[in-house]
């Protein structure tokens, strides 16, 4: 099926070159497979994930035979973000494999993107907080929901959307993000957009491997300290294990 799918792809290309939007692609190249007799084809598929009262819909660019998933994209080059986006509808939609096309150079990139965990897998994970310190109670009840999205939805899921989640949870975009003040050495350097927990405790959510948690946990101090913030909280994913993290001044 990839073979064919990719064979239709090319010819998109070839015929329409490098220039267009992606709905154009993406409307061409359904055409191209319904003709081939590779359909049913189905353009922006909506996949939805939700948890009690807060619901996110995600659309799959092209749907063929209701089980091979192309993201297509029309930019300079296809980078990890973009694996990671099409690696997220796959574990969703529990789909093996997908393919990430992107149409915009000469030649048409692309490559395929494996699920690498079952949704068993994804929810068999761990949780380091030898480091955590819940300093309010809206500090513990951030730790439980994010630890009831885990449970509910499993790792692994594009990071952004348990942030999205926890920022419902927690009152809404405009209680959550607000601008704090930067300075250093008593000069103010303006405001910057963060997450808030409370007046003066803030929060990030990270999907970083080992080997780069240490450089940012060393930014991510720099950061608080031009900031009359007292703490920050870090939550980080990385594949079967969740570490929750307290950085104070």
């Amino acid at each position: 099926m990839s073979r064919e799918v990719m064979a239709h792809v090319f010819a998109s290309q070839n015929e329409l070159g490098c220039l267009c939007d992606e709905a154009v692609y993406q409307n061409d190249i359904a055409l191209r497979l319904e003709a081939a007799g590779l359909g049913p084809v189905a353009k922006e598929v909506p996949v939805m994930v939700s948890l009690r009262d807060f619901t996110k819909t995600y659309y799959l660019d092209l749907v063929a035979q209701e089980s091979f998933i192309s993201e297509l994209k029309t930019t300079i080059t296809l980078t990890k973000e973009h694996d990671s986006q099409l690696l997220n509808y796959l574990l969703l939609t529990e789909t093996p494999h997908g393919k990430l096309v992107n149409l915009r150079p000469r030649s048409v990139e692309y490559r395929t993107v494996n699920a690498v965990v079952s949704a068993t897998e994804r929810r068999l994970f761990t949780f380091a907080t030898d480091h955590w310190r819940p300093q309010t109670p809206r500090c513990g009840l951030l730790a439980e929901v994010f630890a009831e999205l885990l449970t509910v939805w499993g790792a692994f899921l594009d990071y952004h959307l348990y942030e999205e989640a926890l920022i419902h949870f927690l009152g809404g975009e405009s209680r959550v993000r607000q601008r704090v003040p930067l300075t250093r050495a008593g000069f103010s350097l303006g405001t910057q957009l963060i997450m808030l927990v409370t007046d003066s405790i803030a929060f990030r959510v990270t999907a970083l491997a080992p080997e780069a948690r240490n450089g940012y946990e060393a930014q991510l101090r720099r950061f608080l300290a031009l900031t009359p913030l007292t703490a920050l909280h870090w939550l980080n994913l990385h594949h079967h294990e969740v570490q929750l993290l307290t950085l104070t001044r």
